[in-house]
């Protein structure tokens, strides 16, 4: 399981680090914490269909109670352990080397079927606008429109994929093994959106190839958005970014 990958090498990097301040919410969960190189704050995009009855198991709450959560099979913990593990990621981040491009520019030109993981509308628009045969997946039938497929398809159709963006919040709801290991053939695997704030390390040799994200570059006004629950608000405070995971 690709989150207990993650974990294992999360905790590595979590020692020194204080939680200051966290929130279960909508958009996004968040969690920000502090070290000797100043604050940093992860968030996890939360996916209220997903939520059941909830027990809560974690103690005190720190980074490392969250981050050993992220494997849990209660998708609260899993948000949780990811905001954490996002917020660590983001402290140790290092963006020299990073693109500050759109995450359309990662799709090569003869790149033929090209497969959308959760239903993006901006990004689908763009897609189809540049003649590209789209397969657009989604899990929350909220989101369909009468070119969306159910999520139940990807087992079936990933295969047959030339590249694939995936909304990182797979890794929420425990889908990202199926989907790299459907998605093979693909030469090109971009998680996007802030919940794939993630190291690049953390992800080497699981056949992600890029990640598409934000940092946070005003925390005050992007924990302001998120308490207000605004993704406009939270998107203020952030600078879109690519990195590749080598």
């Amino acid at each position: 399981m690709l989150l207990k990958v993650i974990k294992r090498r999360a905790l590595t990097l979590s020692s020194g680090l204080e939680l200051v301040d966290f929130g279960f919410a909508l958009p996004y969960t968040w969690v920000l914490v502090e070290g000797g190189e100043g604050r940093a704050l992860g968030v996890a995009m939360t996916l209220p269909e997903e939520i059941q009855r909830y027990t809560n198991s974690i103690g005190e709450p720190s980074v490392e109670e969250f981050i050993e959560r992220v494997d849990s099979l209660n998708v609260i913990e899993r948000t949780l352990g990811l905001a954490a593990i996002n917020a660590v990621s983001q402290y140790h981040m290092d963006l020299s080397g990073a693109e500050w491009v759109d995450v359309l520019d990662l799709i090569p030109e003869n790149a033929g079927k090209v497969a959308l993981i959760g239903n993006m509308p901006p990004l689908v628009r763009e897609l189809r606008e540049k003649g590209y045969e789209l397969y657009v997946f989604e899990r929350n039938p909220k989101l369909w429109d009468r070119e969306t497929l159910s999520d139940v398809l990807e087992y079936h159709l990933l295969p047959e994929m030339d590249a694939v963006i995936a909304s990182a919040s797979c890794l929420v709801n425990g889908t990202i093994d199926m989907l790299l290991e459907r998605a093979k053939r693909a030469k090109i695997f971009v998680l996007t959106g802030p919940t794939g704030q993630l190291l690049p390390e953390f992800l080497r040799g699981t056949g992600v190839t890029h990640l598409a994200s934000m940092k946070v570059v005003d925390i005050k006004k992007a924990i302001l958005g998120l308490k207000l629950g605004s993704f406009k608000g939270f998107e203020k405070g952030n600078r879109k970014y690519v990195v590749e995971v080598g």
